[in-house]
């Protein structure tokens, strides 16, 4: 398949890239900058910040799926919300297929009704980025194209590729310790597999050991 990935210098956005290449997928790889982007077979590098939506819209034509590991600067999460209007947008102007989100653990289920954000056990520090996350999420719910968007655990790390994760659809996903984690090699195996076997669409999921 043909995917764009938004994001791709990003810790999620270069495992995804580097799964879909193990898988013999062709990448259309996104970025402010692409000097870290490494050439090798199979990968196209492209620069763009996600300000406008006929430069997404060009980049994004012909593509089977895209892919937005875009994560907004610290002091201005809320950008998130736009970069997605600006993404429906695109992705519809185009034809684009799908338009996958690498999404956030705060708006999960810790216990039924109660989200991480709603539980009071989030850092104070994490809310912003939580919420801008939420409200992207309402976005894509309110849009007519074909969105999925993942959620990782609470703790979305470095780490190794194990191939060994549950799924679930709005709960935060915690092992019998009671630990929320998962690395981004194995998220980015998570997405890839929804790509190529759709099982979520126009719906959000959660992964997690």
């Amino acid at each position: 398949m043909n995917v764009v990935v938004y994001g791709a210098t990003g810790n999620s956005g270069k495992e995804i890239v580097k799964e879909l290449l193990r898988r013999g997928h062709k990448v259309t790889a996104v970025a402010r900058k692409v000097d870290s982007i490494k050439a090798e077979p199979g990968v196209t590098a492209k620069a763009d910040d996600l300000s406008d939506v006929n430069s997404i819209a060009a980049i994004v034509t012909g593509a089977d799926a895209v892919v937005s590991a875009y994560a907004p600067p610290a002091d201005k999460t809320e950008a998130l919300v736009g970069v997605t209007e600006r993404e429906i947008a695109a992705v519809k102007k185009a034809g684009a297929k799908r338009l996958l989100v690498v999404g956030g653990a705060g708006l999960l289920e810790v216990a039924p009704g109660v989200t991480l954000i709603k539980s009071g056990h989030l850092p104070a520090e994490y809310l912003p980025i939580a919420t801008a996350h939420e409200n992207a999420l309402a976005v894509l719910r309110k849009s007519d194209i074909n969105w999925t968007y993942l959620s990782p655990a609470a703790y979305f790390v470095p780490g190794e590729r194990t191939g060994k994760f549950r799924l679930g659809t709005k709960e935060l996903i915690s092992d019998a310790k009671g630990e929320s984690k998962i690395s981004f090699a194995d998220y980015a195996i998570a997405l890839v597999d929804e790509i190529e076997k759709p099982a979520h669409e126009r719906a959000s999921f959660s992964v997690g050991y």
